[in-house]
């Protein structure tokens, strides 16, 4: 998906207490993704990421509802990996084959894009990391933007807690 629409695109700007490494290795590493990523509430027990360019990502949310546990599976593939500085993927809900499902059979909404792009760019700022997160395909005022949002607060609480350590 190359369409920059901003009208169908996130994107979220953050300044994170860490330098550009740090915030690289919690998007880049497994056991570091899968302690931030996702909404409130949701755990990460699969993380599989192969990053480099053309390297695939198969991950599994879970989500516990008052109805049970709920999984999600999502793949990708990755389109730009430029250590500390930018990282670009596709992201799809998949079986947990990594099979691509379309949105309908994954439920969501009429007209939801069965591929969407991740752009994640990194800049220092004197001991900072300023970051921009663009989720193309994903329209700013959408669930999938509060989960982001909720997805970057919990980052920012493992970093503080990394920070104190």
């Amino acid at each position: 998906m190359t369409d920059d629409d901003s009208s169908n695109s996130l994107v979220i700007e953050r300044i994170f207490q860490a330098p550009p490494e740090q915030i690289w290795r919690m998007w880049t590493e497994p056991e570091h993704f899968a302690a931030w990523y996702g909404p409130g509430g949701a755990s990460i027990p699969v993380a599989q990421m192969d990053v480099r360019v053309g390297g695939k990502r198969l991950l599994c949310m879970e989500v516990t509802t008052p109805n049970g546990t709920m999984q999600m599976w999502f793949t990708g593939e990755y389109l730009e990996v430029v250590q500390d500085r930018r990282l670009a993927y596709t992201d799809s809900m998949s079986d947990e084959n990594g099979n691509v499902l379309s949105p309908q059979l994954a439920g969501m909404p009429e007209g939801h894009p069965t591929t969407t792009e991740v752009r994640v760019e990194l800049e220092s700022v004197n001991s900072a990391t300023r970051m921009v997160l663009t989720h193309v395909g994903i329209p700013a005022g959408s669930p999938g933007a509060v989960g982001w949002a909720m997805a970057l607060d919990k980052l920012d609480a493992v970093l503080a807690r990394v920070g104190q350590a």
